[in-house]
């Protein structure tokens, strides 16, 4: 059972380095991902 499916998870720092991998991990486990990132 995938504990993640339909789960909804928010990201900061979602641009680069351990927020972007764990947001691409996240939602191909099934989470519904909310990344956010400052712009530069």
């Amino acid at each position: 059972m995938n504990h993640l499916l339909d789960k909804v998870v928010v990201i900061t720092g979602a641009s680069s380095g351990i927020g972007a991998v764990s947001a691409k991990a996240l939602a191909a486990r099934g989470a519904k991902v909310v990344a956010a990132a400052r712009g530069q």
